[in-house]
């Protein structure tokens, strides 16, 4: 009787097996985490600092040096100044080598001079520090050459300040000031709407436009890919072709609307309240509903026609073959579409900028983290912004994937 293999052996081979995975894996998995995490960190460890844009320079002396004249009396001139406006620097000096031709009339009190070397002591200077250092000189020379060589040496600075993304400061003001800001809501209710009406209505589109399609006729290869149009177009490109045709001076659509007498002024569409946001997110459905479309006619077409076959001998009206054949077996793509959809729309901000420019009710999250960011300088504000949509989008997809993609077996 043969002796069965001791199972450590297969064991051991599982596990040298699993260890060589990893290992090859492993610089995908470090080049990944480093992409996603570390920018991602970085946004929530700015999100609680007052960082201001002006903050990202370092705090740093800046030392600029010149020969200037009067007349027959030259100078040299070092500018000294701070780079921060608000952060003192502590200890600032800066050393210099004069040329050969250069020599110092006097020299001031905060300088010591030793042979050609010049130092100069300023001691802790504040935010803002700009100051003119004139030095009177005598030229042995020719004064051009002369100021090319003192204008082409850099002085060495030293000093230090406190950098601002690096040091342990840190504050809840940038929350509290989104939060407590009157128009939170109102950012908050446009982001909704425009992210759940966009998501489902190109959900919707696309699902009718993939019954339409799906059926044998003449020249369906060129009207799938007719469909497929706005989607792929240059999101410039069409942002600008509807603000031209729905210009309330020079559109086209204002005109044809007067003319029909359906109106009798023009419409700003993307220009009064709530109409922008509504016309915004039916730009949103028109330009996104390609996408479902091509997954949702994909699916529908990997579907075994005897059902449907069976359902037309049983007296199956199309609305019954749909309802009960047909969406049932869509309901998994949908949802992963409808996941996709409502994150990627929720991040949404090009779109959004390049019709209204967040004007007329349409501000939503992400052009309120240019705004705070960039419009008002406040880097801090608009890395809180990002941190909340970061949390809103985790709360959904746990959401998401606990309560709805379990029921669809995904």
């Amino acid at each position: 009787m043969t002796a069965p293999t001791p199972p450590t052996t297969r064991g051991a081979l599982e596990r040298r097996e699993a260890r060589l995975a990893w290992s090859l894996l492993l610089p995908t998995i470090a080049i990944v985490s480093l992409v996603i995490i570390l920018p991602l960190l970085s946004i929530f460890w700015i999100s609680f600092k007052p960082v201001g844009l002006a903050d990202l320079r370092p705090v740093a002396p800046v030392i600029r040096e010149s020969l200037r004249s009067s007349g027959d009396d030259f100078r040299i001139e070092y500018r000294v100044r701070n780079s921060s406006q608000q952060k003192e620097i502590r200890g600032l000096s800066f050393s210099d080598t004069l040329p050969a031709g250069v020599t110092l009339s006097e020299v001031p009190e905060m300088c010591t001079l030793v042979g050609a070397a010049l130092s100069c002591d300023f001691g802790d200077v504040p935010g803002g520090f700009n100051e003119r250092l004139r030095i009177p000189v005598v030229l042995d020379g020719d004064p051009d050459a002369l100021e090319e060589i003192v204008e082409g040496s850099e002085p060495a600075a030293t000093g230090s300040g406190d950098n601002i993304l690096t040091n342990a400061e840190f504050t809840l003001e940038n929350f509290a000031r989104i939060f407590d800001s009157k128009e939170f809501l109102s950012v908050l209710w446009a982001t909704l709407f425009y992210t759940v009406v966009g998501t489902v209505g190109a959900l919707v589109v696309g699902l009718f436009a993939a019954l339409l399609l799906n059926k044998d006729f003449a020249g369906k290869g060129v009207l799938r890919g007719l469909y497929l149009f706005p989607y792929v177009s240059p999101i410039i490109a069409v942002a600008f072709t509807w603000v031209t045709l729905l210009d309330p001076f020079s559109g086209s659509l204002n005109a044809l609307l007067i003319q029909m007498g359906v109106v009798e002024s023009p419409i700003n569409f993307f220009g009064q309240r709530p109409l922008a946001l509504i016309m915004v997110t039916v730009f949103e459905i028109w330009r996104y509903f390609p996408l479902s479309f091509l997954f949702i006619l994909a699916r529908m077409q990997s579907i075994d026609t005897d059902m449907y076959e069976a359902a037309d001998m049983d007296g199956a009206s199309p609305f019954q073959k749909f309802w009960y054949l047909s969406l049932p077996m869509l309901l998994g793509i949908l949802s992963v579409l409808f996941l996709l959809r409502f994150i990627w729309t929720f991040n949404k901000f090009d779109d959004i900028f390049l019709l209204t420019g967040g004007n007329a009710g349409t501000r939503t999250l992400t052009v309120n983290v240019y705004e705070q960011a960039f419009a008002i300088s406040n880097i801090g504000a608009g890395a809180a912004v990002a941190v909340v949509i970061f949390a809103t989008l985790l709360v959904f997809s746990v959401f998401f994937f606990k309560y709805i993609s379990q029921e669809e077996g995904l």
